[in-house]
This record gives C-alpha cells, sequence and structure tokens, in this order.
C-alpha cells in the first residue's frame, strides 16, 4: 500500500542504523491542494506517534497545503489539529462561479478553524517542532489583482521557466516566514533570493494564507507586517515539490508526498524536468502505491478540479471515503516501522 523511498545517503544511513525517528531533523510538505488528503493518515501516525516524544528540534518546511500542515503538527495536539483542518477543508462548498474573494475568504475560515483560539500562540512557543512557510513575493505583471493583467505576467513565466528555472528568479523571491528561534538555511542551486522572517502572531495568519494563495484563484496578500511591502503569493510557486536541500540540515529529511516524480516549480507540472538527484540524496519519501490510488474511488486522488466537475454531496462523500481509506497506509507505515523490513525501501 505504501512505497517508500531514500535517496543514496539516507538508504545507506538507515541501513546502518535501522529506521527511526531520531535520524530525522526536517520534514517537507508540498503544495497541491486536497491531493494532500492521500497523506492523511500518515500525517496523523507521523505526528501522533512516530515523532511524539521527541526531544530534539525538527524543521517543517512546507508550501501551500504543505505550509497548512507544518501549522498543524506544531501545536501542541497535532493530530486533533490536521482532524479539524481535513473537516474544514473536506467539507467546504462554494458558490457556483466563486470568485477570488470568496475562495480567499473560505480558506481563511479553515484557517481559524485549524487554529482553534491558541493555535498559533502553541506553534510560536513550541521549543520542537520549528514551522517554516515558503511564500513569493511577486513583482510584474503576475502581482497584480486584475486577471488579464496577472495572466498576462504568468504567461511571461511559463516562457521563462521553459527556457530556464533559475529566469524565474526575475519575478520572484523567496519568503521564508519562519519560527522566530529558527537558523534553518536554503541551498538552491537555482539562485532564488531568500528572504527569512519570524513568525509572530501579528503576521503568523496573513504569511499562513499567502503561502496557498494560489494564482488566479485567491486574491494575494499584500504587506505583510514584518516583511517588505508587496504582493505575496502560493509558496508552490517556487517550491511546488521541492528541488532544494537545507544548507545547515544535520539529519535526514522525511517526506510524505501524493506521487513519487516530484516537480520542482509550478510551473514545471507539465514539463518532462526532474529535480535534482542530489537534492533527495537524505530525502526518504512515503508515497502512496499505485495500488492504493486505483483502489480509490475513481481511482484517483482528489485534486483541486472536483471543485467544479463534481456537485458537493458527492465530492464531500468522495473526499471523506479517501480520508477514512489512508489508515491503510497508516497501518503499512507502522508495520513497517515494528518490523524494521528495510528491504522494502526502494532507491530514489
Amino acid at each position: 500500500m505504501l512505497d517508500i523511498y531514500a535517496g543514496r545517503a539516507a538508504l545507506e544511513k538507515i541501513q546502518g542504523q535501522g529506521f527511526k525517528q531520531e535520524l530525522f531533523t526536517s520534514f517537507y510538505g508540498a503544495s497541491g491542494g486536497p491531493k494532500w488528503f492521500t497523506l492523511f493518515g500518515l500525517d496523523k501516525l507521523i505526528f501522533g506517534e512516530f515523532f511524539k516524544d521527541r526531544t530534539t528540534r525538527l524543521n517543517l518546511l512546507g508550501s501551500s497545503a504543505g505550509a497548512f500542515r507544518a501549522a498543524c503538527f506544531a501545536q501542541a495536539d497535532p493530530v486533533a489539529a490536521i482532524t479539524r483542518m481535513a473537516e474544514s477543508y473536506s467539507q467546504t462548498v462554494y458558490s457556483k462561479q466563486a470568485k477570488a474573494d470568496e475562495i480567499t475568504a473560505k480558506a481563511k475560515e479553515i484557517i481559524d478553524y485549524t487554529m482553534a483560539g491558541h493555535g498559533v500562540d502553541e506553534i510560536l512557543a513550541n521549543e520542537i517542532i520549528k514551522t517554516h512557510f515558503l511564500v513569493n513575493k511577486v513583482s510584474g505583471l503576475a502581482g497584480c489583482e486584475n486577471k488579464l493583467c496577472q495572466s498576462l505576467g504568468l504567461i511571461k513565466s511559463i516562457v521563462l521557466n521553459r527556457f530556464d528555472r533559475k529566469l524565474l528568479a526575475s519575478q520572484y523571491q523567496r519568503y521564508v516566514f519562519k519560527s522566530p528561534s529558527s537558523h534553518l538555511a536554503i541551498k538552491d542551486y537555482c539562485g532564488f533570493t531568500t528572504e527569512y522572517v519570524d513568525l509572530s502572531v501579528s503576521n503568523f495568519k496573513q504569511a499562513l494564507l499567502a503561502s496557498g494563495s494560489i494564482p488566479m484563484v485567491m486574491q494575494g496578500v499584500r504587506d505583510i507586517p514584518q516583511a517588505t511591502k508587496g504582493m505575496y503569493r502560493d509558496g508552490g510557486i517556487v517550491d511546488y515539490h521541492f528541488d532544494i536541500d537545507i544548507a545547515n540540515r544535520d539529519g535526514l529529511t522525511l517526506y510524505p508526498h501524493f506521487n513519487a516524480r516530484p516537480k520542482a516549480g509550478w510551473f514545471d507540472k507539465r514539463l518532462n524536468r526532474d529535480v535534482q538527484s542530489y537534492n533527495y540524496d537524505n530525502v526518504v519519501m512515503l508515497v502512496p502505491s499505485d495500488e492504493f490510488v486505483q483502489s480509490l474511488p475513481f481511482g484517483k486522488i482528489p485534486d483541486r478540479t472536483d471543485f467544479t466537475t463534481m456537485d458537493a454531496k458527492p465530492r464531500i462523500k468522495y473526499w471523506q471515503s479517501v480520508l477514512a481509506q489512508t489508515e491503510r497506509l497508516a497501518e503499512s507505515f507502522d508495520d513497517f516501522i515494528n518490523k524494521q523490513a528495510l528491504e522494502n525501501i526502494k532507491p530514489f
């Protein structure tokens, strides 16, 4: 049910020391909207049991849906938080032809429900689980709220990215909104300018919202407190599934993901462009198998198009069925850990 992949260095370390939580010092959460529902069972097991009694620092690095998940994992009760998020997101209903302001307002409601009153304070005070939200500061036409102007800016991004991903640095600047005591630093071969801003009570929800503010779908977030003035949008534009490394990393990275072929940025989705394999040397990926995906309703994992191709009631039933069935992935991972079935790990 669950496929496990490991980079060269990660596989060597695990084969020598076994698969245990102490080996991991970072955790990735990727963009992908409701695709993350396939990871729900794993998320509960990983942060409800696997990392439950952790005493050393764990850095969470998330973009878009991955940032929302990270905001759950650093709360005092991560299982309750991720359950609230799954409940709220899966039952969200939009009006016909919903516009950006409505979709943005619904995202704010999800954040408020997920934080449940004291969530922000719990995250900022957490001395073990350190949260990092990836956001992009956007310049030029892609930063406009006018749909025509924004679409022209995105077309430029598509063209630039097709030639060379590095050219996107002229339009997008990476911002990492981080736990105040974190010293995490990103190493990026593409050379995107990266700024680090401490999370606070005054900027937390805006930074989290910005990390998931999908271009042409949601409103951007302007002038986030403590950050440079400007327009901020979805962290997945640059860091969709990650093609980076953590410069000051001293352990492995655990990365539950919904497929085995990650894409660096949002504009790479339809390109035959792979990530740099060396950025995954120290990464362990947990991926739902093809067999598991085919066993789901409609033989696929949820995605944002379900909002427009399905009526609300059957969509909600489908999504909640997927959430329930991901317990099988959690059971598979738990069995792997208990048996230390290291022979089941595949090279990345």
